[in-house]
């Protein structure tokens, strides 16, 4: 829009006189709310004291019908309003087949809520100017690398946390499972293909990770230490960490729960240090009603600025669309800077995250920042929508009064299908009379790869294994036809039943290439034998 000092003195009255037709429009004082609301915080519904109270009474019974539902062994929620913890209680056990209870003070892994937590560790390094969002990552990790010297150049700590690099989504999280660390996945984030730089969304964690240890850098600490100094310990946050190890030194704890023969056991333990930023931060539902009561008051906790206040808005405000609307009449979805925005159906904004780890941790926190309200949800168990059903229920009763649906049937049906096995060979009828394979001697030895390191295949023509990464993990294969074989890739993380083809490429007598497709989701699953 021309600005009115660059023009004529009657076309600069026109204009004045079109910006307070506008505001006449868009909120000005003939149409305006008796409470004077600004256009943009307008709601077709109230928010009444007594509809928040109504909500908060209501939880119990929320909780327990969730927990009847799904079959989750433990949920901690707490709800924060106009400044103050208002609720904060556990249901159920820490672990199944034990007696210790759930409580307030009960630390969970939480999972991707860590993102929303490390966008607030940035905007407070933002604030004191260690970095800036617009900083490059080389300016501090000068090592780091993209496919596109362009992307590398230019990739920004907010390009990284609103996940807009062009890095395809989940980049990094294969290695992070066959035990790779840190600094090994970002460095090999040089080999994935990459998307439209800035003008695509995908999620992924380690490019967020990325970002934050450019951050730690600038501010001369390790990421946990500065997530420490900068938020934890200034907000009281005395159970919180971004280490594993200080998670697992809690009594107070809870354990990962994943359904075995239709009922939620403890299987496995998650140690997720490699993406802390992104997935890696523990803490209880009291130490999370305290940030969250920092976030709804721009940055301030009793009194005390912890964040400036501008990049902590920044980071809770939309910057990409994260899911564009189905329709012309629908609402898209938006993410910031480590938070997610949506738009409720009475028109408020909504700001928060869910976390989840497929081997047993589901997590959902939610503000209604005009209504100056929050609430948190952890669970012990593998994401099934409880967490996710708590909060939307929540705060469909504060913003309406009335519960708009069954929350917890559609998140449950939306986990049941992001979590189902899959392969391409996955539910074919194996061949009654496969073609043999090559001999044993031609397929054993050691396979390269830049991006996944060796894999090797030993055994004998009785039982091949195929052993990868610096965990050495090892997966029994199968025959299935000539040669190709096939394997369980999600063994060993909770989602069992995916099949993932093997298929040796043989030069005469000797296999000159192996092609894994659990790996291969980004061309990058082929590997060549030594």
């Amino acid at each position: 829009m021309t600005g009115a000092a660059g023009l004529g003195m009657g076309a600069r009255r026109m204009a004045v006189a079109g910006c307070a037709a506008l505001f006449v429009a868009f909120g000005g004082a003939s149409i305006v709310r008796a409470d004077d609301v600004p256009p943009d915080l307008a709601s077709v519904a109230s928010i009444t004291p007594a509809q928040i109270e109504a909500a908060i009474e209501r939880l119990d019974g929320i909780v327990t019908e969730a927990m009847a539902r799904s079959g989750t062994p433990g949920v901690a929620v707490a709800v924060v309003r106009d400044g103050k913890t208002v609720f904060a209680k556990g249901y159920g056990v820490r672990k199944a087949g034990e007696d210790a209870r759930v409580d307030a003070d009960t630390v969970f892994q939480l999972a991707s809520v860590s993102k929303s937590i490390s966008g607030s560790v940035v905007a407070h390094e933002v604030g004191v100017g260690h970095v800036g969002w617009d900083t490059p990552l080389v300016a501090h990790l000068p090592w780091f690398e993209l496919s596109d010297p362009y992307v590398t150049a230019h990739v920004t700590v907010a390009d990284m946390f609103a996940h807009r690099s062009g890095l395809p989504g989940q980049a990094g999280d294969l290695l992070e499972g066959l035990g790779f660390d840190r600094r090994e996945i970002l460095e090999r984030l040089r080999l994935m293909p990459l998307a439209s730089f800035r003008d695509t969304y995908a999620y992924a964690n380690f490019g967020l990770t990325a970002g934050a240890e450019a951050v730690a850098a600038a501010s001369g600490q390790e990421w946990a230490d500065l997530a420490e100094s900068a938020i934890f310990a200034p907000l009281g946050m005395t159970s919180t960490s971004g280490r594993f190890a200080d998670f697992a030194a809690h009594v107070d704890r809870a354990s990962l729960h994943v359904l075995v023969d239709g009922v939620y056991r403890p299987k496995f333990v998650r140690q997720p240090d490699a993406q802390s930023p992104a997935g890696g931060v523990s803490s209880t539902v009291n130490d999370l009603a305290r940030w969250m009561t920092m976030l709804l008051q721009d940055g301030v906790y009793e009194g005390r600025e912890i964040v400036a206040p501008e990049p902590l808005r920044m980071a809770m405000q939309p910057q990409i669309v994260s899911a564009p609307a189905a329709t012309i009449a629908g609402r898209p979805r938006f993410y910031g800077y480590g938070f997610t925005q949506t738009i409720s159906s009475s028109g408020r904004l909504l700001i928060g995250h869910s976390g989840a780890f497929s081997v047993g941790a589901g997590t959902a926190f939610s503000l209604i920042p005009s209504a100056d309200v929050g609430v948190v949800v952890l669970t012990n168990a593998a994401p099934n929508g409880t967490a996710e059903a708590i909060a939307r229920q929540f705060e469909d009763l504060v913003q309406t009064g009335v519960v708009e649906r069954d929350w917890y049937a559609l998140f449950s049906g939306v986990f049941t299908q992001m979590l189902a096995p899959g392969g391409v060979l996955f539910g074919a009828p194996r061949p009654s009379d496969p073609a043999p394979s090559a001999d044993a001697a031609a397929l054993l030895g050691t396979y390269d790869n830049a991006y996944f390191g060796p894999a090797e295949i030993a055994g004998d023509a009785g039982q091949l294994t195929l052993k990868i990464g610096p965990a050495a993990r090892t997966f029994r294969l199968t025959h299935w036809d000539g040669d190709t074989f096939t394997f369980d890739p999600d063994a060993d993380d909770g989602i069992v039943g995916s099949v993932s083809s093997v298929t040796f490429d043989i030069d005469g007598t000797r296999a000159r290439t192996m092609t894994i497709e659990a790996y291969d989701g980004n061309g990058l699953g082929t590997f060549e034998r030594r």
